[in-house]
């Protein structure tokens, strides 16, 4: 079937994430310099403090699978807590004068966004049958990308026009209580079978856990999303502080990530025509070998004095089709491997990878641009290099397949 002729709720669910991710578009790269430039904390505090919510979003993640198989919450029920506690959690950012608020701002959202993207999952996965579900993944990935595109512009915009970062902190509370209506009032419940108990929910778990493929597929996982934390957290930093060139203002840097937004935007959508051509599997090996080009390219971006915004651009574009090419193919494998009364905690165990990959890229990407310059030009091609150990991984599940 087409996306045309995906059920209603997945487009109302796709509305959603943009609505939320509109908002998160207002912090994601700016939060960084704000909190170093602007509050004078170093890189490691912030890398730390970022990575801080990424301890938190592995309980989330726990009880929001958890909770998302189970009869008693399910899935809207698990989102909505979700969105709360995320809006509680920019309160404390918004009030942010010392390094604690910084702290339990980024536990509390860890928390709230760990809750989030197991029963988010889910849902799209319960609503659709095996041949729309790369379509329906990468239509909330549209949303996604659409919605941190706006907000990475508007909040550029915002920021260059008023000089207030504690604005878009403002602005991203407000949008998860306008997440939280649209669950509320529009998406039904999706979950109507499994067990419940804590006991029942720890023997779920470890049956999970006996999965290999899972498991190797976590370590596989883990490379990703550390690779798209990079992006999100260290970049920015790194374009602003280290390049030979002064082409990187927050105005360019806006349109930069602005950019990297909307090519994920619109690649989204065509690059599920080539997925569907592709294994799953296949269609993660492509996204490692184009995230190391894209790697590559943020070296050279740094280390040259002649039209680097333009080496840039190449490199967020290409950046862009990894992260497209990444998402679908990663959700649609994981339903794969899945018995449906362990959908949700599959998706968790899924989505700890991202917690994961939080918690080790911000930190040790703050780590590295502390250490000087010519760690922080060297630690691209590192990266670049990294992905060699991914597609052997995979090149190892699709023997067993």
């Amino acid at each position: 079937m087409s996306k045309l002729s995906l059920n209603p709720q997945v487009w109302i669910l796709a509305g959603g994430r943009l609505l939320l991710q509109f908002g998160t578009g207002f912090t994601l790269f700016y939060a960084p310099i704000f909190f170093v430039n602007e509050l004078n904390f170093s890189p490691t505090m912030v890398g730390i403090a970022l990575g801080s919510s990424s301890v938190s979003g592995i309980v989330g993640r726990f009880w929001g699978g958890s909770w998302s198989d189970s009869l008693k919450w399910g899935r809207k029920k698990t989102l909505l807590l979700s969105a709360l506690i995320s809006a509680v959690a920019d309160i404390f950012l918004i009030l942010t004068h010392n390094y604690l608020f910084l702290l339990l701002g980024n536990l509390l959202m860890g928390l709230g966004i760990g809750l989030y993207w197991p029963p988010a999952e889910a849902a799209v996965a319960d609503l659709t049958t095996e041949k729309q579900r790369n379509s329906a993944f990468a239509l909330s990935r549209l949303g996604d990308n659409i919605g941190l595109g706006l907000g990475v512009a508007v909040g550029g915009w915002l920021i260059a026009l008023t000089n207030n970062y504690r604005l878009l902190f403002i602005i991203d509370g407000f949008s998860f209580i306008l997440f939280y209506l649209v669950i509320k009032f529009t998406i039904k419940e999706s979950y109507h079978g499994g067990k419940e108990g804590d006991e029942d929910n720890w023997q779920n778990w470890q049956k999970a856990l006996k999965d290999k493929r899972l498991w190797i597929f976590c370590f596989i996982n883990i490379l990703f999303t550390t690779y798209i934390s990079q992006i999100q957290s260290t970049l920015p930093l790194y374009l602003t502080n280290f390049t030979n060139s002064n082409q990187f203002s927050i105005t360019n840097l806006s349109g930069l990530f602005s950019l990297h937004i909307a090519f994920a935007a619109l690649f989204q959508l065509p690059v599920v025509k080539i997925l569907n051509r592709l294994s799953h599997l296949r269609g993660l090996m492509l996204s490692a070998l184009i995230w190391g080009i894209s790697f590559a390219l943020v070296w050279l971006t740094g280390n040259v004095n002649n039209y680097a915004f333009y080496w840039g651009i190449l490199a967020v574009l290409l950046g862009a089709i990894a992260l497209t090419t990444y998402n679908p193919a990663a959700s649609a494998f994981v339903v794969d491997i899945s018995p449906e009364s362990l959908r949700g905690i599959y998706f968790a165990i899924n989505s700890q990878c991202w917690a994961i990959g939080y918690l080790i890229g911000p930190p040790l990407g703050g780590w590295v641009l502390d250490q000087g310059e010519i760690y922080a030009h060297n630690f691209w091609l590192i990266l670049a290099l990294s992905v060699a150990i991914a597609i052997f991984a995979l090149q190892y599940l699709i023997s067993k397949e």
